[in-house]
C-alpha cells in the first residue's frame, strides 16, 4: 500500500515547507505497481502472513495432525505416500510465491520513492547548510568591519581629544599671559 500523506491544514500538498514529510508529497500520486486497489493490498498482506510465526507454526500442527491421523487410522482420505497433502502444498506454493513477488515489488517501488524523497531532503539539508555557513561568514565579516570602523573612531576619538587637551592649554596659557 501506498502510505498516505497527511497535509497541514490551510497548505498542498505542494505547499507544506515546515511539514516533515515534504518531500515524500511530490511521489504521492505514484501508484504502486500492482496498483493501490483492495486486491493488491490483501494480496500483499497475505504474502506477508506467510513469512509470520503465527502461520508456520500452524501449517506445522495441521500437517503433523494430518499425518498422524492418516497413520493411526483416525482417517483414512489421504494414506502413506499422502497425495493429497502433497497437492495442498503445490496449490499453496503456487499460490504463494506470486504473491511473496508481489508484495516485494510493491515494497521495492515504496523503498525506491522514499530513497527518492531521502536524497531530497539530504539536498535540501545541505543547502540549508551551505547557506547557514554562507550567512556565518558575511556576517562575521560584517563584524570585522565594525570592529575596524569602532577601532578608527576610537583613534579619531583619541586624537580629537588630544588636540583639544592642546588647544585648552594654549589657550588657557594666553589666557593667563594676558592677563598679566
Amino acid at each position: 500500500m501506498t502510505p498516505s500523506i497527511a497535509v497541514p491544514a490551510g497548505g498542498s500538498a505542494r505547499d507544506n515547507s515546515g511539514h516533515h514529510l515534504r518531500f515524500h508529497a511530490p511521489l504521492a500520486h505514484l501508484a504502486p505497481a500492482f496498483g493501490a486497489d483492495t486486491f493488491g493490498a490483501k494480496a500483499e498482506g497475505f504474502a506477508r502472513f506467510f513469512g509470520t510465526p503465527t502461520f508456520l507454526i500452524g501449517q506445522t500442527v495441521i500437517v503433523v495432525v494430518w499425518i498422524a491421523a492418516n497413520v493411526a487410522g483416525f482417517a483414512r482420505f489421504d494414506l502413506y505416500p499422502f497425495i493429497l497433502l502433497n497437492l495442498a502444498f503445490s496449490l499453496q506454493a503456487a499460490y504463494a510465491a506470486p504473491l511473496i513477488l508481489l508484495a516485494e515489488t510493491r515494497q521495492a517501488d515504496r523503498d525506491k520513492a522514499h530513497a527518492e524523497a531521502d536524497a531530497l531532503h539530504r539536498e535540501a539539508l545541505a543547502e540549508t547548510s551551505r547557506a547557514l555557513q554562507e550567512a556565518a561568514v558575511n556576517q562575521a565579516n560584517q563584524m570585522m568591519q565594525l570592529l575596524e570602523q569602532n577601532t578608527e573612531l576610537t583613534r579619531t576619538t583619541r586624537e580629537l581629544t588630544e588636540r583639544i587637551e592642546t588647544l585648552t592649554a594654549q589657550i588657557h596659557g594666553r589666557v593667563i599671559t594676558d592677563a598679566r
